[in-house]
């Protein structure tokens, strides 16, 4: 008898270079990590939402933020949970329940190929003022280049940018086909809660780099190194 055809996507050989890409933290956020405060309420924390391995919150972790990872399974993060300033939490966010952070808790939060919309409201409710959204997921176009297809999974056109505007200042955005291994198609945003801070005369918040300089780990002082 002939055993029935299997679906490629289970049974293909695991692509090491990509679970290797995995392991370090994404270059758009790296990128925009010098924007995210270091004082403030929460003394610089920043949560890692949906973490997987925790790869980005090892990466503030190292510059010196207390960091909150959070996801439905955290044993691939046993480790991180045992370092000072670090908070591993286990929660299933897609419980139906609402959204478990509290107001103004976090100076960043970053979310990382992960997607569901009944907590959009709760990232941004979540941020202290100054605080940055760094998000970065698969969006419409990438079923021709793997999974996720399922079109509820993948963000429309320019919903980060909706999600974003008019509540917080749009730093940068990309919609498009990414030049990484494996390719897909990505939405990015870097946005600042910073739209009810500015201090010019005609309202509009001020303007941040692009290309911002790099903070390095506090010294043994606890002052940022950074020339």
């Amino acid at each position: 008898m002939t055993p029935p055809p299997t679906d490629p996507d289970t049974t293909a050989k695991p692509n090491l270079h990509h679970h290797q890409k995995l392991a370090e933290p994404s270059s758009w956020i790296t990128r925009f990590a010098p924007l995210v405060p270091r004082g403030g309420a929460s003394h610089g924390r920043v949560l890692d939402l949906a973490a997987g391995g925790g790869r980005h919150a090892r990466y503030f972790l190292g510059l010196g933020h207390p960091v909150t990872a959070v996801d439905r399974d955290v044993s691939a993060m046993a480790d991180l949970a045992e370092e000072d300033n670090a908070e591993v939490t286990e929660i299933d966010l897609e419980d139906g329940k609402e959204w478990p952070f509290k107001r103004a808790g976090f100076a960043a939060i970053v979310v990382s190929n992960y997607l569901y919309r009944p907590h959009f409201d709760g990232l941004i409710a979540s941020l202290e003022p100054a605080g940055v959204l760094l998000y970065e997921t698969f969006a419409r176009g990438n079923e021709v280049f793997g999974r996720p297809r399922n079109p509820d999974h993948l963000l429309a056109g320019e919903e980060l940018l909706d999600l974003a505007r008019g509540r917080l200042q749009i730093v940068a955005y990309e919609h498009g086909i990414i030049g990484e291994s494996p390719p897909g198609v990505k939405q990015r945003l870097c946005a600042v809660n910073d739209l009810d801070l500015t201090i010019r005369e005609d309202g509009e918040p001020g303007p941040h780099p692009l290309a911002p300089e790099p903070h390095l780990p506090p010294g043994p002082d606890g002052e940022d190194e950074t020339c």
